[in-house]
């Protein structure tokens, strides 16, 4: 039995989860079935995409490599392995099995953030955001804790009113779901990793929204964030190379070899592929090394300047077409709970792909954000992954017809 009620443009239906999808499942409609195919056969192709664009900016970097001009390539398709599995559990689990885990994984993402600020922190391009571990591998616990916030936030904002009790969150319930969101906000502003902060405002602003709460909320949170940075730029609390960054960013001709190296650099690699591009390895930025951190926060500079507007576009078109699956699941979800889990994470890919684009193209500050998918980087794309999961086990366990 299900019933139904809008809030802010999501047909939200109340549904049972214990006579739900999978106790209907036959062999006709099993889980693989009812899987959307088309959002993973995107996210699949991104991250290949990837691998390809990631071997291009590391074959030749020495530096980086350490002679193994395979390493990276092997590397990405590992990490993308991972998350395949990850996704896959998420998906076995289920998101609504994942609800009554909640406190648990936001208890461990906590700690995993807290142990980023103790002498167990790695300093990554003037950010202490990086937890080492033995071995040399390295994990950053703030990609994890954009699934812990948008979890822990639905659990709270969606409690009373999947039960029936309530048409949409009060005003107790969205202090109480901000008061959760606060902490990790703060520990993560601390260390410093600003894009991280920037991408879990965006899923804040994109839960609350999916959730039904008031309009005052939303409009009170954008006022609070300006005021907020005012207040942290006029207080001197950012790191030199944080105010440098934007420096560059509202001035791109300050100091173009030394804060503006990167923008002018990403520009001009992408400016000179033209519409086919120069072809795969043949980018003189690319293989001249020109352009720092291009296998990470600048990838799509490779595919700008090798694969021309047409390859860069078709990362945006793949990126859209997520994008525009997950805005289906949201939509036809079977609880508040599945509906905002939904929108966090379509706020968060939106927000991080833009900022990533952006940044590359000069219309957004250097932030140090990578691109879903397609850059390297193990914690990265095992949280994307995952976020993937979820939004398939929302699609999987939305409500059967008889």
């Amino acid at each position: 039995m299900t019933s139904s009620h809008t809030a802010n443009g999501f047909t939200v239906r109340r549904y049972s989860p214990d006579r739900g999808a999978w106790g209907k499942l036959t062999a006709r409609d099993s889980v693989v079935r009812r899987l959307d195919w088309v959002m993973l056969l995107c996210c699949l192709a991104l991250s290949l995409i990837g691998a390809v664009l990631v071997f291009s900016a590391t074959r030749n970097r020495t530096e980086l490599n350490h002679g193994d001009e395979f390493g990276f390539l092997l590397r990405h398709l590992l990490n993308t392995g991972i998350g395949l599995t990850l996704a896959a559990g998420a998906i076995w689990l289920g998101h609504r099995t994942l609800r009554g885990a909640v406190p648990i994984l936001y208890t461990v993402s906590l700690l995993l953030s807290l142990l980023v600020l103790t002498p167990l922190g790695a300093t990554i391009n003037g950010s202490r955001s990086w937890l080492a571990i033995p071995g040399g591998l390295s994990l950053q616990p703030a990609e994890f804790a954009k699934i812990t916030i948008t979890l822990g936030m639905a659990v709270i904002l969606a409690g009373r009113v999947d039960a029936g009790d309530r048409p949409h969150p009060d005003h107790r319930t969205v202090v109480q779901a901000l008061g959760l969101a606060a902490i990790p906000v703060v520990i993560i502003m601390l260390m410093p990793d600003l894009g991280s902060v920037m991408v879990l405002g965006a899923i804040i602003l994109g839960v609350l929204l999916a959730s039904g709460a008031s309009n005052r909320w939303i409009l009170g949170l954008v006022g609070a964030g300006v005021a907020g940075c005012v207040a942290i730029w006029q207080l001197g609390l950012l790191d030199a190379y944080q105010i440098a960054r934007f420096a560059a960013f509202a001035n791109p001709s300050l100091d173009p070899a030394g804060v503006g190296y990167n923008t002018n650099q990403a520009r001009i690699a992408i400016g000179g592929g033209g519409l086919t591009g120069s072809g795969l390895f043949q980018g003189s930025q690319t293989t001249g090394q020109f352009v720092p951190e291009q296998q990470t926060d600048f990838i799509f500079t490779v595919a700008g300047e090798e694969l021309g507007f047409l390859g860069a576009g078709l990362i945006i078109v793949l990126l859209g077409v997520v994008l525009w699956r997950a805005c289906r699941i949201a939509r036809e979800a079977s609880e508040l709970y599945s509906t905002i889990v939904a929108a966090g994470c379509i706020s968060w890919f939106s927000f991080q792909a833009f900022e990533n684009i952006g940044m590359t193209l000069g219309i957004m500050p250097v932030t140090g954000l990578p691109l879903p998918f397609v850059s390297y980087g193990g914690t990265s794309m095992f949280a994307v992954w995952i976020a993937i999961g979820l939004l398939q086990s929302i699609h999987v366990q939305r409500p059967v017809s008889a």
